[in-house]
């Protein structure tokens, strides 16, 4: 069989089959940690967390940390506060001009950013590690009718340990992408995910059994149309325009080069999955400031935003989104430097002028392309809470789009692709029967 050949191919290489185990390596420790609960606390008491993240954006913050959040672990707090300082950071980078002159410095520049954004990211994590005790506290008392223990010392010790699992969590995302498959941190993400996937779907089919008539129907309705989301996210991942580029011919000696037409592709969603993280680091701000706020008191603004099925908390989901589409699109596509690359190579597009005709011609073409990618990633991101209002039970609602499903979508091509890449330069057949696979841009590996 096809399959076992190439299962074999892939163990034959030696790094490969090195790195497929390492990442599963870290993996493996990444999954026993979100079972260490937090030293002083009984985990018989967690009954009232767990009931608070069946539902709302509790329940997308603990798929993100694979179910650490629920269960009060050393990895808590997950690996968003990183993704939340990496947005500041980025943002910094654009506004302000030292933080230009940075970027500008090439490798050196960028050691300083990143060490930047792990302080600014330990900020957030102390921020949010008082916010999650203070909300576990609420809980434990509602539920269970015991608390925390008491005294300043508890909360300093649980923060520190939940703010060294969440820089852990991000060294072992670090070592996959140096060690492992790549991706890291997209990876630990998406095995966080993965990893809340069984249960969500035999708690669906169960509940759909349980319907006096029509249960099995409507179940196999819901995988028909979960499969037509996952194409529609491949496309959306995979989507690209060509354009055309003549190369000038040139004469070196008796000897003529050039004059061959290429493309250059450029995606429909050049920002990948990036502003759908964005947005949803920042639509998590809400659950920090509920947390802080005792006896869950935040008013109606705060808890409009909490409701992840409701109107305001996707309309706004849907609009950053856009936002930061356009926002991620314009610092990873550089028009002015596509001309100039294209002018120094003797290139240019039929018809268009080279230079500043260029540029604009780039600009223009990226504009139309990446405004229907903004809003079809905005659709695809609120698909679950339709999901919920058609019934979908709330675990099994959040892979019928939104973060959750892109992430699983574009991780899972990029390892492919790695994989696939390995099979060719070894001079194995690839894993597919025709073409290549495609994963994302490059500007998403950072994550």
């Amino acid at each position: 069989m096809r399959v076992v050949d190439t299962i074999k191919n892939i163990w034959k290489i030696e790094d490969l089959r090195k790195r497929i185990l390492i990442t599963a390596l870290y993996v493996s420790i990444y999954l026993f940690g979100t079972y260490v609960v937090i030293p002083g606390i009984d985990p018989k008491d967690l009954t009232g967390l767990a009931a608070q993240t069946r539902g709302g954006l509790m329940a997308l913050l603990d798929m993100f940390s694979g179910g650490a959040f629920s269960n009060a672990s050393i990895f808590a707090l997950g690996i968003m506060p990183y993704i939340s300082a990496s947005i500041v950071m980025q943002l910094m980078a654009i506004v302000v001009p030292s933080f230009q002159k940075m970027q500008r410095e090439g490798e050196s520049g960028r050691r300083k950013i990143n060490q930047m954004t792990r302080y600014l990211t330990v900020i957030i994590l102390v921020v949010q590690g008082f916010a999650y005790l203070t909300n576990l506290d609420q809980q434990m008392r509602g539920a269970v009718g015991t608390s925390l223990p008491s005294g300043m010392w508890f909360k300093v010790y649980s923060i520190i340990i939940m703010a060294a699992g969440s820089m852990f969590v991000l060294w072992l995302g670090e070592r996959i992408t140096d060690k492992g498959i790549g991706n890291g941190i997209s990876f630990i993400i998406m095995i966080g995910i993965i990893n809340r996937l069984p249960r969500a779907l035999v708690e669906e089919f169960t509940s759909r059994m349980n319907e006096q008539a029509g249960g099995l129907v409507m179940f196999l309705v819901e995988m028909l149309a979960l499969l037509f989301v996952i194409a529609g996210a491949i496309m959306l991942v995979q989507g690209s325009r060509k354009v055309p580029v003549q190369y000038a011919k040139r004469i070196v000696g008796n000897k003529q080069y050039g004059g061959a037409r290429q493309y250059i592709p450029l995606k429909v969603n050049a920002a990948n999955v990036m502003p759908i993280i964005f947005a949803q680091a920042i639509m998590f701000i809400p659950v920090t400031v509920v947390g802080m706020i005792k006896g869950g008191n935040a008013g109606a603004f705060w808890q409009a935003f909490m409701d992840n099925t409701g109107f305001w908390y996707n309309f706004v989901f849907a609009v950053l989104i856009i936002a930061f589409t356009y926002f991620y699109t314009a610092i990873t596509i550089n028009p002015t430097q596509m001309a100039d690359d294209l002018k120094r190579n003797n290139g240019f597009i039929p018809g268009i002028k080279p230079g500043k005709a260029t540029k604009e011609y780039l600009d223009a073409i990226m504009d139309r392309i990446t405004l229907p990618g903004a809003f079809f990633l905005a659709i695809v991101a609120i698909l679950p809470a339709f999901a919920r209002i058609a019934g979908v039970s709330i675990g099994f609602s959040q892979f019928f789009g939104g973060t959750s499903l892109l992430i699983l979508v574009g991780v899972i091509l990029d390892t492919l692709q790695q994989v696939e890449s390995h099979l060719l330069m070894r001079h194995y057949d690839g894993l597919l029967k025709s073409g290549r696979i495609k994963g994302r841009a490059g500007a998403v590996s950072a994550y």
